[in-house]
């Protein structure tokens, strides 16, 4: 298993952004596809968005235009650039990582995003 460690979680007002970061612990950083759930108090855990090896990516549907997931493989990070915040937007953030042709997912220790005037 690979450790995720993420960072840029705070406080935000509505309409405001921020960037979360995912730092991997391995040399094989490019041969990952990657992931941000996120979930808020009494909700199940969702998808937020997905980014495969070769940099496709996918967006559950209330975060599409506002969210943008990108990859530096130089520095094995994942990043998530949140715009135009909202308070339903708040949830603990987690970062995972899906080496290709493997069934096994690592979690980070995940990251609070606090939408809120």
């Amino acid at each position: 298993q690979v450790q995720l460690v993420e960072s840029g979680g705070g406080l935000v007002q509505p309409g405001g952004s921020l960037r979360l970061s995912c730092a991997a612990s391995t040399s094989s950083f490019s041969l990952y596809n990657m992931g941000w759930y996120r979930q808020a108090p009494g909700t199940q855990r969702e998808l937020v968005a997905h980014i495969s090896r070769s940099g496709s990516t996918t967006y559950t549907d209330s975060v599409k235009g506002r969210f943008t997931i990108s990859r530096d493989n130089a520095k094995n990070t994942v990043y998530l650039q949140m715009n135009t915040l909202k308070p339903e937007d708040t949830a603990v953030y987690y970062c995972t990582a899906n080496r290709v042709l493997s069934s096994d997912v690592s979690w980070g220790q995940g990251t609070q995003v606090t939408v809120s005037s």
